[in-house]
């Protein structure tokens, strides 16, 4: 019986996995260890669970919807890099930090039918959506994925996972929806905007997972640390390489 296009990618990621080159970046936060993956992704080894922020599956499909040619493909790109993150860790589960889909216009059938198949390539994998804003608009997840949906903040150990940014005493908050990135260079080498994860006091986020979102620079205060991921592989940033964006409202993603 021929693979399934999913079933494909699925292989082809675990095959890459083995030939990647550099490990994960380990770090210490809130008392637990924490991976950070260039896949755009974090690993909790303790609890093999690999974290995902702002997959925004569908985005491009809804955009097309609306009449904005945008590029095809990236649900499938997106699952590779998810397989391949998977395969790196040997996560036995995968925690999405809301914004899983994008809007209710993102339920087209190939774009249902390449997530279906690329959950059958993982059918013992443990999933779980912390909702985010888009999941509230555009539904939980189909029931055939198998994808337990909780409200956030939602705890594990001594973190706590959640979509939207925020402190919660006694424990150290995991969250995504800003979609963070750093602002390298500049002068006459000129600037470059990379995706990061962003730690702050009592608070960190996650990269957006999708290959169709945008970002957003935050401010760079001295005890944050920032990590970018570039070139597949994730590098601390020890100090501003240009000065940050003024702080403003948070936009809504």
């Amino acid at each position: 019986m021929p693979l399934s296009a999913a079933a494909l990618v699925s292989l082809q990621a675990q095959a890459a996995s083995h030939d990647a080159a550099t490990p994960p970046l380990e770090i210490e936060v809130g008392g637990a260890r924490l991976q950070l993956l260039s896949e755009r992704a974090a690993f909790l080894p303790e609890h093999r669970t690999l974290l995902v922020a702002d997959a925004h599956i569908g985005k491009a499909q809804s955009f097309r919807r609306l009449g904005v040619p945008v590029p095809g493909g990236t649900t499938v790109a997106m699952l590779q890099r998810l397989s391949q993150a998977i395969a790196r860790t040997q996560a036995r589960r995968v925690v999405f930090l809301g914004d899983l889909l994008h809007s209710a216009r993102a339920r087209a059938p190939a774009t249902w039918a390449a997530v279906a198949d690329w959950r059958a390539c993982h059918e013992a994998l443990e999933l779980t959506l912390v909702r985010g804003n888009h999941d509230l608009h555009a539904g939980d997840p189909p029931a055939a994925w198998r994808i337990t949906c909780v409200a956030e903040p939602w705890p594990l150990g001594p973190l706590a996972l959640a979509h939207h940014p925020q402190t919660l005493p006694g424990s150290y908050v995991l969250a995504g929806h800003v979609h963070p990135a750093v602002v390298l260079g500049g002068g006459r080498h000129g600037r470059l905007r990379l995706p990061c994860f962003h730690f702050a006091p009592g608070l960190g986020l996650l990269p957006a997972f999708g290959e169709f979102t945008g970002m957003h620079t935050l401010p760079q205060q001295p005890d944050h640390r920032i990590y970018v991921v570039a070139d597949d592989e994730v590098r601390a940033v020890t100090r501003p390489q240009h000065p940050a964006h003024p702080a403003r409202p948070t936009p809504s993603r």
